[in-house]
């Protein structure tokens, strides 16, 4: 086996071993080349201490911020490689970060500190893969596995269970059943961690290639980031679905590529902050369900006004979550409308369009139809999914047509010219010929909606009525 080192990564192994220091590739590189994929950052690892790498590398540039911890990221070529020193980490006690840490000389003592066996392993040139704990079976099996007792992995550290999540979301991996069971039993620490590492984990959990899978087989864990999850779990629905309440939410988290792919943005056009707010809008989109849920004289289950307390929860959660004020604003909104009926006409689907704007009425025919995806194929659903397709198709043929002030044929200078009074009237004639066009009373051309302009400027203002 040969993994292939940038030139800058080579060249840092050599000088700490020329320097007399063992040193090796470390962890996600690692695993990654092992897989066959490119990895985005090397880091390296070294019995040489901060002190002596400053010495070492004092020719090039370097970041300091975690030498206390062990680490000094070597700039090369305007990128930073980051060198940790092997260490041991002492107690947790606030379960995020080691008390203290001591360096080792044993590559072998700072392995067996590390979250998962796929992420426990090193690899330098002259000796090939040190694998103490099994990554590389692991990784064949699909396997995310603490390295050792799985419960004092996650006491040193509670962000690990959140990150065997993300890894399994990331790399479509199971989780080892004891490394589960442990995450589940210490679930409630994540509330130890700050807000927005809990939102940084679960964003990129959301974008993994296996979010959906992820999701379904994780959300006891997961309720303990997001405890509103947990009334999900088990909460039953009516005809049309598969699964539970949570069951469904992440099917629909796993539907959204395959939507976007296939009927949405097949050019890839949409750029990452709404993709997402589509990925956060689906895993928050129906957690009012369980508080919503009736069940009417005919046995149906129904979740009246889910929606827009769904709207309520969802803002509730990203603002307990410090997520970017984006999310914030956006995500509720998609929420609050996700079971809105779309428009059957031209003259409807610009209103719609007046109201919520491209990119939104974009947004909701995403949701929708991941929503939908995640149903089951029962006539009714097929016919739903039908209806929000041909209307994506309309709004697709519209997108050009007039549903702004700014797009008419006539601004506000005409108006004041053809006598509309300077003002909030200029504004409200405007909105008036807007509504016509839409309505398909007036074509959206210069002339007619001049004449449209002069014919408001010549009617009488309306009477006041009798005073009291």
């Amino acid at each position: 086996m040969h993994i292939e080192l940038p030139t800058a990564a080579a060249q840092l192994l050599q000088a700490l071993h020329a320097a007399g220091h063992s040193a090796y590739a470390v962890g996600g590189c690692v695993r990654d080349s092992l897989r066959g994929h490119t990895p985005g950052d090397w880091d390296l690892c070294t019995s040489a201490t901060p002190e002596q790498m400053q010495a070492i590398f004092a020719a090039d540039k370097l970041l300091l911020n975690g030498a206390k911890h062990g680490t000094v990221a070597v700039v090369r070529g305007g990128k930073a490689y980051e060198i940790t020193t092997y260490r041991l980490d002492g107690a947790y006690s606030d379960h995020r970060r080691p008390d203290r840490v001591d360096f080792v000389p044993d590559v072998h003592q700072d392995l067996a500190r590390r979250d998962f066996t796929v992420n426990a392993m090193a690899w330098a040139p002259d000796e090939g893969l040190l694998d103490d704990f099994g990554g590389q079976a692991d990784l064949a099996a699909g396997v995310i596995r603490c390295v050792g007792d799985p419960a004092a992995r996650f006491a040193e550290d509670a962000l690990r269970i959140l990150r065997a999540v993300r890894f399994a979301a990331q790399l479509d991996f199971g989780i080892d059943p004891a490394t589960a069971a442990a995450a589940v039993a210490a679930r409630d620490t994540l509330q130890t961690i700050a807000a927005e590492r809990l939102f940084a984990e679960l964003d990129k959990l959301l974008a993994g290639p296996a979010a959906g899978r992820a999701l379904a087989r994780c959300g006891e864990i997961l309720a303990g980031a997001v405890p509103e999850i947990a009334p999900c779990l088990g909460c039953a629905q009516g005809p049309g679905h598969i699964g539970d309440v949570w069951q469904h939410t992440a099917a629909a988290v796993g539907a959204l590529p395959a939507v976007l792919r296939r009927d949405i943005d097949p050019d890839g056009t949409l750029d990452e902050k709404q993709r997402r707010v589509l990925r956060w809008a689906l895993l928050l989109h129906d957690l009012a369900k369980p508080a919503c849920c009736r069940i009417g004289k005919d046995g149906h289950i129904r979740f009246p006004g889910h929606n827009r307390q769904g709207a309520a929860l969802a803002e509730t959660v990203l603002d307990r979550l410090k997520a970017p004020a984006y999310l914030r604003g956006q995500v509720p909104a998609l929420i609050a409308m996700h079971d809105t009926p779309l428009p059957d006409t031209d003259p409807a689907a610009l209103h719609f369009l007046n109201r919520c704007g491209a990119q939104g009425v974009q947004a909701l025919c995403c949701v929708k139809l991941a929503d939908l995806a995640a149903h089951a194929r029962t006539p009714a659903v097929q016919h739903r999914r039908q209806e929000a397709k041909r209307f994506w198709r309309r709004v697709q043929r519209l997108q050009n047509a007039c549903y702004t002030t700014a797009r008419l044929a006539v601004n506000g200078a005409d108006a004041l010219a053809e006598g509309i009074p300077a003002g909030p009237a200029v504004g409200q004639a405007l909105q008036g010929l807007l509504e016509r066009v839409m309505d398909g009373a007036l074509p959206n051309e210069r002339g007619a909606l001049l004449a449209a302009l002069a014919g408001m400027a010549q009617k009488p203002p309306a009477k006041a009525g009798p005073q009291p």
